[in-house]
């Protein structure tokens, strides 16, 4: 399933479905998408010149944000998406309904990488991820449509 929209716009017209219960909606959506892109601004990437934001919506309900952080010693940097959810672990959450990711990128919709993904899929796939453009427009993904065939948790107990 796959939505492009444009952040503030309406759920009407095209033939486009309303969100299921567990996406946010409205004010909320907005919100989230706001998080990410203030987050964004604060990001420290002196080498790759590539600012990041993320925000996770826990279950229940808090937003939690995170920025791109590098370092001299690049393998030694994080991800705005890890920065995000690190920030919710610590605080007591780990169930989310969404993250939304922004960048300054102007063609393309921003995507997590694959460690990232992998840090999503630690604690589930049924979660939303928002990836936007640099006019604000989006699309909405399934973590599970992200990262097809992934392990988790539960394969360490089979």
């Amino acid at each position: 399933r796959q939505r492009e929209r444009q952040a503030g716009a309406g759920m009407e017209g095209g033939g486009q479905h309303p969100d299921p219960p567990s996406q946010p909606q409205g004010e909320r959506l907005q919100l989230l998408l706001r998080r990410s892109r203030e987050a964004k601004n604060c990001a420290y990437c002196p080498y790759s010149r590539f600012p990041v934001g993320a925000a996770v919506l826990t279950a229940g309900g808090e937003i939690f944000s995170g920025c791109n952080v590098e370092n001299a010693c690049y393998s030694l940097g994080v991800c705005a998406e890890r920065t995000a959810i690190q920030k919710a672990i610590s605080e007591g959450h780990t169930s989310f309904r969404a993250m939304a990711i922004t960048s300054d990128m102007g063609d393309s919709f921003i995507v997590p990488c694959g460690a990232c993904r992998q840090v999503m899929r630690e604690f589930g796939t049924d979660w939303d991820v928002y990836l936007t453009k640099a006019d604000g427009t989006y699309i909405v993904k399934r973590l599970e449509e992200l990262l097809p065939l992934s392990f988790g948790p539960e394969d360490l107990k089979k």
